[in-house]
């Protein structure tokens, strides 16, 4: 396995041994693709680890629908029992369930983690464990925690990409007209039409669902700055890498901004009324990270005084937006449901990585896409 590791203006490869050894090829493919991380420390070296008897996977609709998913686990689970529940997407499980599992495949919850009094690994089909946050640290030191982390970069990604270009084509306008069967070329003097070649994108949160963001922002001819908390290093179609702290001066530069970031501490309420007066004027703001980390009326109020262009927005806070709410009503904002994250392929690599982790745990080896619950991702 590769492993790689940016640094403005310059590319380093480093070649380290892997000590999870996949035999998957389509989970190899992609590790390189993706670049997954992978723990530092094999999952036996763990005080509690043993080979596992009872594993949970907790299977919601979509990937429940996958032919033969079931079996794919099988194949990989050694002499454990495998218990398979159909569940809603990130529904806490029973204790009756969960009390004597060595293992949790589904989502993270307090109450499963409370419940599961022997649990040692949990793998999260999500990527944001921030529902996970406010368990007590003597619970988060004992378990191995991994999740999805970067599998659903690419399709995100494709998102944004698809609302910064409708915003700059005012399609937002068109597809009103066009519900009103109206022929209006008079659109183009009422949006803010944009051509995206030689301008700034600033992504806040350089992670794999960020870096695919930079990927596509950099194919369009666009220059692209990001913040990330861990370092400075980054890709190198990405021109600049700041940390934290530069954020607002980063935003003065961009025409657009995109909030990719997990919800931690510090970034709750982080993109409010000081962020939008210090971002460029007629900037585009777009919302794929978590919806808290933005303060929905200081966003609305920058709309409706021209201090932004437009918005796109698969996450609000609250959520779902109720019906009457302001952003409802704003022509120059692009409104999802949190359906960013979906694709049938990423459905596909959701299981792939959390078959793969399966194996590696069984045979003790380092784990796909470690979590530091106490960092938050």
């Amino acid at each position: 396995m590769v492993k790689r590791y940016w640094w403005p203006g310059f590319l380093w490869v480093l070649f380290l041994p892997v000590l999870g050894e996949t035999h998957d090829p389509s989970a190899a493919a992609l590790i390189r693709q993706l670049d997954l991380d992978e723990s530092a420390s094999p999952a036996s070296a763990h005080a509690r680890w043993s080979t596992p008897k009872k594993i949970v996977v907790s299977l919601p609709g979509r990937l429940a629908a996958l032919p033969e998913v079931e079996s794919r686990f099988r194949d990989v689970a050694g002499n454990a029992e495998l218990i398979f529940i159909r569940t809603g997407w990130g529904q806490p499980l029973d204790k009756s369930l969960v009390g004597d599992a060595d293992a949790v495949i589904g989502f993270c919850h307090p109450d499963t983690l409370s419940r599961a009094k022997q649990l040692v690994w949990l793998h999260s089909f999500s990527v944001g464990v921030d529902r996970c946050l406010a368990v007590p640290d003597a619970v988060a030191d004992r378990l191995l925690v991994t999740n999805n982390q970067r599998l659903s970069g690419p399709n995100i990604a494709e998102h944004v990409m698809a609302m910064m270009l409708s915003l700059g084509r005012g399609l937002p306008l068109a597809h009103d007209a066009q519900a009103r069967e109206q022929w209006q070329r008079g659109i183009v003097d009422q949006a803010p039409i944009r051509e995206f070649s030689g301008r700034t994108l600033l992504v806040a949160g350089l992670g794999g669902i960020g870096t695919e963001v930079a990927r596509r922002a950099h194919g369009l001819g666009m220059r692209v700055l990001a913040t990330r908390h861990s370092g400075r290093y980054g890709p190198d179609f990405v021109d600049y890498v700041g940390l934290s702290h530069e954020l607002k001066k980063l935003a003065a530069e961009a025409d657009v901004v995109v909030n990719a970031l997990p919800l931690t501490d510090e970034t709750i309420g982080l993109f409010d009324a000081d962020f939008f007066e210090a971002v460029k004027q007629g900037a585009f703001f777009i919302s794929v990270g978590r919806g808290r980390s933005t303060v929905t009326d200081d966003l609305v109020a920058a709309l409706a005084a021209g201090r932004l262009g437009g918005a796109g927005l698969d996450v609000t806070d609250p959520e779902p937006l109720p019906s009457g709410h302001p952003l409802w009503g704003l022509d120059n904002v692009i409104i999802t449901p949190h359906i960013a994250g979906y694709s049938p392929r990423h459905t596909e690599r959701q299981v792939t990585v959390a078959v793969e982790n399966l194996r590696r745990y069984v045979a003790g080896e380092p784990l796909l896409s470690p979590v530091d619950l106490k960092a938050g991702y």
